[in-house]
């Protein structure tokens, strides 16, 4: 299902409100070269782990770097209630968020990974900049939603303005199997998405202006709150939910 315009309207406040706070990396990164991430470690030249704060209205767990681990060549994202809502920022979930310290230009973004299936929760693969690097809000995104793993959902923001949502049936499960994502995001052309190297979608403009500003590679794992109309409903199940990556590459065009 897609954002409703009441969604969209939450989602614009509540994170740009976010990425303008508090323990966010500012934007003296420089752009990033090609680079391939097998994960066998945390490579803090290339990474940070967010921590300490919250992206606020529709995110409803705090960021936590003790969710954001590394073992056998995979990096987890953990989605939990340790330490909640104390050590939550006053949420009563803890999750994760992985972000690149440099900002990466045109090119082809491709993650392997393996998500989590739990309505109301998205694991997520995506680029983003905006006022915290002291430019737009740019974003393209690769979403799998918790309530439908069987999907994935596309999106872009340019300057602020999204609402480019497209859902593709994907013929298997997400949460089953890694499976590779990638986007190729070329300049003053068009973005295509590809699912294990087949090309699922385009975009070419048509519907707004694309992206433009150079922008950090991330990934996340968070529930919802008040996007029922598009998450579903988040009920914790007790034990913690955890969203797979083993693979993160990033080739220059």
């Amino acid at each position: 299902m897609q954002k409703t315009p009441i969604a969209l309207l939450i989602a614009t406040l509540g994170l740009v409100a976010a990425l303008i706070g508090t323990g966010v990396h500012r934007a003296e990164a420089a752009i990033g070269a090609g680079f391939v991430d097998n994960f066998d470690a945390f490579d803090t030249g290339r990474w940070y782990k967010a921590d300490g704060y919250s992206n606020g209205s529709m995110f409803n767990a705090g960021w936590r770097a003790d969710h954001v681990w590394f073992n056998g060549g995979v990096m987890g994202i953990n989605l939990d209630t340790e330490s909640c809502p104390g050590g939550c920022s006053g949420k009563p979930y803890a999750a994760g968020e992985f972000r690149t310290t440099d900002l990466y230009t045109y090119g082809r973004f491709e993650a392997r990974l393996k998500a989590v299936k739990n309505p109301g929760t998205v694991t997520s693969f995506f680029t983003y900049t905006g006022p915290s690097d002291g430019q737009p809000w740019d974003e393209i995104d690769v979403e799998i939603l918790g309530k439908n793993t069987t999907q994935l959902q596309t999106n872009y923001f340019t300057g602020g303005v999204g609402g480019h949502e497209t859902v593709i049936n994907l013929g298997f499960d997400a949460s089953a199997a890694y499976h590779s994502y990638a986007f190729e995001w070329w300049n003053g052309g068009t973005i295509n998405w590809f699912v294990d190297g087949r090309l699922v979608h385009q975009e070419t403009g048509s519907r707004g202006p694309l992206p433009t500003h150079p922008q950090r590679i991330m990934m996340n794992l968070w529930p919802g709150i008040g996007v029922d109309g598009w998450l579903q409903p988040f009920t914790y199940p007790g034990t913690k939910l955890t969203a797979f990556y083993d693979r993160m590459q990033y080739t220059r065009y």
